[in-house]
């Protein structure tokens, strides 16, 4: 009797989650973060061409999207470096004080072992849960570095359990013209934006949004 309880409470529970999940899944188009104030944004920011082009792409942001989270690889040496030379240039309404750059484990390094990837990329969920729980962004925007999926689990994560409702947005890089890249593949499902740069995904992926070269 009580294994037959225990049984049928898992799977009441999983029963839960799935509902949670898929709600929070379809209520991303309905939320408006912005319309009450500042909207906090927590900023994936990969190694190389990543950085570069996530950069270019908070060119474009208005001073609403504040306070800004980035989040680096703690064996990431550069793009600390070029966040701080951006946040500089930016006017003096956009005060050092209004970012914060975070570090997590890498997910996965290069040519990393795909076994070894699922220890790492758990590892860096291990980091990545207290670090979203305690910064609540509005809006996770990543564009391809393999840190941003622990960091996109954790906040559908905050939906699930009912604490706040997190934007995913996921920006294809411009260098994907036929297929998206792995991590955008795990995220196209549980993303609430997801930006292609060529109309030839925009075809492939129904769900995506083809905006024409945005970085």
């Amino acid at each position: 009797m009580a294994v037959l309880v225990a049984v049928l409470a898992v799977f009441l529970l999983c029963l839960l989650v799935l509902v949670r999940f898929y709600a929070v899944l379809k209520t991303g188009s309905k939320c408006r973060p912005g319309t009450k104030g500042p909207v906090a944004v927590l900023i994936v920011a990969g190694s190389g061409g990543h950085t570069s082009e996530i950069l270019r792409l908070m060119e474009c942001l208005s001073a609403a999207y504040t306070p800004r989270h980035y989040v680096i690889a703690d064996t990431d040496k550069m793009s600390e470096e070029k966040i701080c030379a951006f946040e500089r240039s930016k006017p003096p309404s956009h005060s050092e004080s209004q970012f914060t750059i975070c570090r997590i484990p890498r997910s996965r390094e290069v040519h990393q072992s795909w076994c070894s990837s699922i220890i790492s990329t758990l590892n860096a969920l291990r980091y990545s849960l207290p670090l979203v729980f305690r910064l609540r962004p509005d809006m996770v925007l990543c564009n391809g570095p393999g840190t941003c999926v622990p960091l996109c689990v954790a906040g559908l994560l905050l939906g699930i359990l009912g604490m706040k409702k997190v934007l995913i947005v996921y920006v294809e890089s411009i260098c994907r013209v036929q297929t998206l890249s792995l991590t955008g593949k795990i995220l196209y499902p549980i993303s609430d934006y997801f930006v292609v740069q060529w109309s030839s995904l925009r075809d492939k992926y129904p769900k995506s949004i083809f905006l024409g070269r945005i970085v």
